[in-house]
């Protein structure tokens, strides 16, 4: 072979090659898949949201460093909502108009009924950590729920407080919301049908620092527990008055007034206080507990239960998506729909999970109580379904 030859040879392979690797690229550029996370990261919802997007993190680093779903690596973006619905709302868009094939969060009620609806437009699956109960009865197939709805957590609430207490009368202290509107709704509803009796309702504002006339119109009810809906800084500011006035009745909550943060901010007036939780890193299961260490390792700060529904949230899409088998959102949102995925077979999602229709989760949950600053499960309850 002469050289030239050889050079039109070597150039003519050259040329085959990087046609190969441009008709290759759009494949290679496509062998990662596009989530969004919608989180709090700012304004009042930010210890929330902070806890849910390490728990996101967390999944998309392992399930990476496992091979990805289907083959394909996760790339993340994280979206601040700053606790504020309308930014929510645009953030939603932005995560929708960069074609994420699954958005996780926000946390806050108010934010998710308004960006869970540019998700829908775009048919984008959404799990979301907010507990409304008007977030699954709006009819939208694209929203699921990594917590409880208050129409599933406030049953097992009132089932609980009527094995105590059955038949006293009970004080409801709630935030003045979306999401304390609805959990005094759901709340009182269920305690009237277990047969307790409602003393008194009192509102209180987002952001309120000043708890005396909340705790006084409480002691002079006749109510014989008290029932807290709030959010973290308020629930923590419930308890120091509380104990401050000298209240001895029995403080129970849900979920948010068992947050680490909760307990932290309030020192030793947060001993003795229970709460219905949906998760929690303390819950007696092996899984959990590896989760918990591992959260801890990665972030030098404990994960609250807002850590387990991001964690768990991805592990889920992740199993629904396998079984779908292809990156279509309409057939995962499809697949999502009365699932039921069991803990031995997909470990990531820590606790044996189902879905109804309305994207509603159910699970076993706990009743823990506050000793020495500490949260210790004192009770198991089952899921609704069993």
């Amino acid at each position: 072979m002469t050289k030239t030859a050889a050079r039109i040879k070597h150039m003519l392979a050259s040329a085959a090659a990087a046609a190969l690797f441009i008709a290759a690229a759009p494949h290679a550029l496509a062998q990662k898949v596009e989530l969004a996370t919608l989180a709090e990261l700012s304004g009042p919802g930010a210890s929330s949201g902070t806890h849910f997007k390490a728990g996101v993190e967390l999944a998309v680093k392992e399930i990476n460093a496992a091979g990805g779903i289907l083959g394909r690596q996760i790339s993340l973006k994280t979206l601040d909502t700053q606790s504020n619905p309308s930014v929510a709302k645009a953030m939603a868009s932005k995560a929708t108009d960069d074609e994420a094939f699954a958005i996780f969060g926000p946390v806050f009620s108010g934010s998710v009924l308004v960006s869970m609806e540019v998700a829908r437009q775009a048919e984008t699956p959404n799990f979301v950590g907010g507990e409304a109960t008007d977030i699954t009865t709006r009819g939208n197939p694209y929203v699921f729920r990594t917590s409880f709805s208050q129409a599933r957590s406030m049953p097992k609430v009132a089932r609980y407080v009527a094995d105590i207490a059955k038949g006293k009368p009970v004080a409801v202290v709630y935030v003045n919301n979306d999401f304390g509107k609805g959990g005094r709704d759901a709340v009182v509803k269920e305690f009237k049908a277990q047969g307790n009796t409602v003393a008194v309702e009192i509102p209180t504002d987002q952001g309120q620092v000043d708890f005396t006339s909340a705790v006084l119109q409480a002691k002079r009810s006749n109510a014989e527990l008290l029932f807290a809906y709030l959010t973290v800084e308020e629930s923590a500011r419930l308890l120091r008055e509380l104990r401050k006035q000298g209240y001895d009745k029995p403080v129970l909550g849900e979920t948010t007034i068992m947050q680490q943060s909760v307990i932290a901010l309030a020192g030793e007036a947060a001993n003795g206080a229970r709460g219905h939780v949906g998760l929690t890193i303390d819950a007696p299961n092996p899984l959990v507990k590896a989760f918990a260490e591992k959260f801890e390792r990665e972030y030098k700060f404990k994960s609250s239960h807002e850590g387990i529904k991001g964690y768990t949230g991805v592990y889920i899409l992740k199993a629904v998506t396998e079984r779908v088998g292809k990156f279509d959102r309409k057939a995962v949102a499809a697949a999502m729909k009365n699932v039921k995925l069991s803990a031995k077979d997909y470990p990531g999602i820590l606790l044996d999970v189902a879905f109804d229709d309305k994207g509603d989760i159910d699970r076993e949950s706990y009743i823990v109580e506050v000793k020495n600053g500490v949260q210790t499960v004192i009770t198991t309850l089952p899921a609704l379904g069993r």
